[in-house]
């Protein structure tokens, strides 16, 4: 079970580094509710989820260095599972974001429901309060 996700993971990111709009989309549900990094704050659909693709290709050309997994773990059970891992876009050198993929079951095939992209923000510390 977890090898068939992790082929579904390298598929999707061989498709994604072609520049494969088609195959970007070929494992994911219709519903799919995607949260990433640049606006919009939710895309709900694969026509939704689409535009987030056509965006990062405005910034990123294909190829093998765009869209980098690193260290995927993934959590199976029978109907559903998760994914998580860190990205190195655009030939940066270390990971710069996080991945979170949930997975369903859905007539005996793998298809991902819900994708989240993050990047860490660091934070100033907070002002100090007296205690008075």
């Amino acid at each position: 079970m977890k090898e068939e996700i992790r082929q579904l993971v390298e598929r999707w990111q061989a498709a994604i580094r072609a520049g494969d709009m088609d195959g970007i989309l070929a494992d994911h549900a219709e519903d799919v509710l995607m949260f990433d990094v640049p606006e919009p704050l939710q895309a709900e659909g694969k026509a939704e989820y689409r535009k987030t693709w056509e965006l990062f290709f405005q910034y990123g050309k294909p190829g093998k260095d765009v869209f980098t997994i690193e260290d995927l773990r993934i959590t199976a059970g029978s109907e559903v599972a998760f994914c998580t891992g860190l990205l190195r876009i655009g030939g940066s050198a270390h990971p710069v974001c996080r991945l979170t993929l949930g997975l369903t079951r859905v007539d005996g095939h793998w298809r991902i429901a819900h994708e989240h992209h993050s990047a860490p923000h660091a934070l100033q510390p907070a002002p100090r309060r007296d205690a008075s």
